[in-house]
């Protein structure tokens, strides 16, 4: 059945904080503060939830003695109203109506949204193989889309012999979905020939090479790895190697208090508590049957409880492959997700524990996967629109860049100069887009662009060291 949280306390909890902010900054006493609930808490209860809220949750101070104290919201820095941004036309997401009302809450200003806490019921309910977040027929969906011809070979069979496309994929698309401004040809020509990009930021080089590492882990290791202790600790060493202000704290879970940006969500501080909920998160794991909710699963539980100092969300969309990767299913490498559709379903986890939007997010992103990497697939719909409207400047620009014989390098600053003509929500789509053609380019598809054998020869011959496999 799909997961559905009554959470009593966070009710409580929004209950007293719309009755504190009646009295503003003269804070109230508990008796002041019953009289203005709007719902029926016992004193006891009420006195447990004003001691968390100052504590855990940091929402709430308290001023004055015992017999007069005042209770007090804590105040947020007022947050300036940031200029509109052209936002970035999402890909057709089909979304349901309940992940439609989700982007609706979260996506309202900060100071409409209710501060909340960790709360722990969000894990502690979710029972493995009762509790489901993906219905039987999204699971099995799933399933049909990622089924390869090696599933009956040794764990990680299939993810071998895709590794090369994986490497440029995944650490292209989970690094993307962090800011990093590394494009495909970028992240290609570093890991394969290790050529660090013009005018990118050691950060952006050092996180391309930090994801190509974690990946080889997960593949190379599938038969040995697990959604274990081990494993996680490790892929975020990997993960944060050279990037955290602390050395040390790579592969190691955080002793401190971590904000969440553009959220009002504060994750747990206490070390002790977030031990026992990451140790809770993986046991959990391990029992879920289904590879595709194990999957999920990492991808709500670990960013939601921030185990981490940081890298907490490239770690999670990497664990989600290890699942796949066991059962030799089609990976998952993000291709084409949204990162504002991304990131407001987690912020749906973290301040609704809702996970409707994400889900959305994640079959649909599945399914662009499962297509780049399966041999044989039917057709998943409609074709791609964006595509289509692109479809002769695409052609147009891949056909110059081979006939020209450029290298990688010029072929990605030529890419760049010519998208200039394209609209600027638009244009970084078109440049991926076309990039992706160009690493897909073999001797069985270059006719399509108005290539010559001759020209293709040339120029596969210095692309990618070797000759083409051509007979005319």
């Amino acid at each position: 059945m799909a997961l559905e949280l009554k959470d009593k306390g966070l009710a409580q909890v929004e209950a007293i904080t719309s009755a504190l902010q009646k009295f503003g900054e003269a804070g109230a006493s508990i008796e002041q503060i019953k009289d203005k609930l709007t719902i029926s808490i016992s004193e006891r209860t009420l006195q447990r939830r004003l001691k968390e809220m100052q504590g855990e949750l940091g929402l709430v101070t308290a001023t004055g003695g015992s017999h007069a104290r005042r209770y007090h919201l804590v105040k947020t820095e007022a947050k300036k109203e940031e200029e509109p941004k052209e936002k970035e036309k999402s890909p057709s997401i089909p979304l349901t109506a309940e992940s439609q009302d989700v982007l609706t809450l979260v996506s309202r200003p900060n100071h409409l949204r209710t501060p909340v806490g960790y709360q722990r019921e969000f894990l502690e309910f979710y029972e493995p193989n009762v509790t489901s977040y993906l219905t039987p027929a999204e699971a099995q969906k799933l399933f049909q889309l990622g089924q390869v011809a090696v599933d009956d070979h040794a764990a990680g069979t299939y993810a071998k012999e895709i590794l090369q496309r994986l490497l440029i994929d995944l650490s292209y698309n989970s690094s993307r979905l962090e800011g990093n401004t590394y494009s495909l040809l970028d992240t290609e020509r570093l890991i394969h020939e290790g050529e660090f990009a013009d005018n990118k930021s050691a950060m952006e080089t050092q996180m391309i090479l930090n994801h190509k590492d974690a990946i080889e882990f997960i593949v190379n290791s599938a038969e040995d790895i697990d959604l274990n202790r081990y494993t996680i600790l490790n892929l975020h060493a990997m993960l944060s190697n050279n990037l955290l202000p602390n050395p040390a704290a790579s592969g190691r879970l955080r002793a401190f208090q971590v904000g969440i940006s553009k959220s009002v969500y504060t994750p747990l501080a206490i070390p002790q508590l977030i031990e026992e909920m990451f140790e809770l998160i993986l046991e959990k794991a391990r029992r879920i049957k289904n590879p595709f909710e194990q999957a999920f699963f990492i991808m709500v539980q670990l960013p939601y409880l921030q185990p981490f100092e940081d890298v907490n969300k490239r770690v999670s969309r990497l664990a989600a492959n290890i699942p796949l990767n066991r059962k030799n299913l089609a990976p998952l490498s993000f291709i084409d997700v949204p990162d504002d559709l991304y990131i407001s379903g987690l912020l749906a986890v973290y301040e609704l524990n809702r996970v409707e939007l994400l889900k959305d997010v994640f079959i649909w992103s599945y399914e662009r996967s499962a297509a780049r990497y399966a041999s044989v697939r039917q057709s998943l719909g409609e074709p791609d629109l964006f595509r289509m409207k692109y479809r002769q400047p695409i052609r147009a620009l891949v056909a110059q860049i081979v006939s020209s014989t450029m290298d990688k390098k010029t072929a990605s600053k030529f890419i760049e100069e010519n998208s200039n003509t394209i609209p600027a929500i638009d244009r970084k789509k078109f440049i991926e887009y076309t990039e992706t053609e160009l690493l897909s380019l073999h001797e069985g598809n270059f006719a399509r662009f108005m290539i010559t054998p001759s020209e293709f020869r040339h120029w596969y011959e210095l692309w990618s060291g070797k000759k083409p496999n051509i007979r005319e």
